[in-house]
């Protein structure tokens, strides 16, 4: 598997869920300041925090391609 843009990816999350960069900081368990510095290419995540984030945006697409349940109710 290839490096994901991490920055790109984090952007993406946040977006999708929502968040601010503060929320999604508090999401994921780490500062603020961290967040924005991944956001801006400054610093990189650990590995494991790395593997989380590519989870969290698979279980995203996951959802998504999912139908729709109990809606027209």
């Amino acid at each position: 598997m290839t490096d994901p843009d991490i920055p790109k990816l984090i952007k993406e999350l946040r977006e999708r869920l929502g968040l601010t960069q503060e929320q999604f900081a508090q999401k994921v368990g780490v500062t603020y300041s961290t967040v924005n510095h991944w956001e801006n290419g400054k610093r990189m995540p650990q590995p494991f925090l790395v593997r989380r984030l590519i989870e969290m945006k698979e279980e995203l697409d996951a959802e998504r391609k999912q139908p729709s349940k109990g809606k027209s109710e």
